[in-house]
């Protein structure tokens, strides 16, 4: 009823309301505290800009022209006839063309510049984080130091971390939003994700790709402490009981809700590249058992 009678009282209300329930949100986006966030929130912002050179004029034009041209105003110039003209054309296709130009080589230099791939310049030596998707949790593998975590991850500040992900299971998404780019993990595959926090911190980590019941669940906290605080975590890892092996690793593949975070303060060496090395050949092995049976 008081949508009926009052329509302009009630879209101001929903404006209202609307701002109200996102000035809670936690744009972590716009709030980066490494060097690859950055640059991705600077691209961002820069491409929306541009965008909106197109947009806000379309706006504004569109309630110019509604209130100029309504029914009750005689005074407006009314011409039925017409139906061209050069200089319209000219800035309705310029302007579109030179920001799609715009846009087009912006992305094409920070693809190119924030290739997850690629090391981060830095005059410290990198860090090496083995990630491996499970459902439904994460599991951390330091290999230079030996020990192993789950749903817990820590590494220095001002260190280039390298992640090489993959998965146990589904294909899955790495992704700590304030440290920048997310990276796909899937199973048999080594993917690289090279990240570097700036500010020391505690930020959240999560899964950016559904993968089933408990993919809610999966999310973890990065703390991001001085190099000597890292090594103390370090230790305190190490004075764990429990070991990652064979054993216990088939405990983690079974499905868990909401797990909770578990340290080894012992990993089998090269465990990860063993994870990915059983898919890819169980894969191999498929692969050459159909060809056999074409045959």
């Amino acid at each position: 009823m008081i949508k009926k009678r009052y329509p302009g009282l009630f879209s101001l209300l929903s404006i209202l309301g609307t701002t109200l329930l996102l000035s809670g949100c936690d744009f972590v986006l716009f709030d980066p505290k490494g060097q690859i966030g950055v640059e991705e929130r600077s691209l961002i912002i820069t491409a929306t800009l541009l965008m909106l050179i197109v947009v806000i004029p379309v706006i504004i034009m569109t309630l110019v022209f509604a209130w100029r041209y309504r029914a009750s105003n005689t005074k407006a110039t009314y011409t039925p006839d017409w139906s061209h003209s050069n200089k319209i054309e000219a800035v309705v296709w310029t302007v579109p063309v030179l920001i799609i130009l715009a846009l087009g080589t912006i992305t094409w230099k920070t693809t190119h510049s924030l290739d997850p791939r690629q090391p981060i310049d830095s005059e410290h030596p990198h860090l090496t984080v083995q990630v491996v998707s499970l459902d439904w949790k994460w599991l951390f593998i330091y290999p230079e130091q030996g020990i192993a975590t789950v749903n817990e991850l820590a590494f220095p500040v001002d260190v280039p971390v390298r992640f090489e992900v993959t998965s146990a299971s589904v294909m899955n998404s790495f992704f700590i939003p304030q440290l920048g780019s997310q990276i796909y993990a899937m199973a048999g595959m080594k993917n690289t994700l090279h990240l570097i926090a700036n500010e020391e911190g505690v930020y959240h980590g999560l899964s950016a790709n559904y993968s089933g019941h408990g993919f809610s669940g999966m999310k973890f906290n990065a703390t991001v402490t001085s190099q000597e605080k890292f090594d103390e975590w370090v230790q305190q890892v190490k004075q764990s009981s429990l070991n990652l092996d064979t054993d216990k690793y088939a405990a983690l593949e079974k499905a868990s809700y909401n797990n909770p975070v578990e340290r080894f303060s012992n990993v089998t060496p090269n465990f990860y590249d063993s994870i990915v090395e059983r898919y890819t050949h169980s894969s191999g092995s498929h692969t050459h058992s159909h060809s056999e049976g074409k045959e």
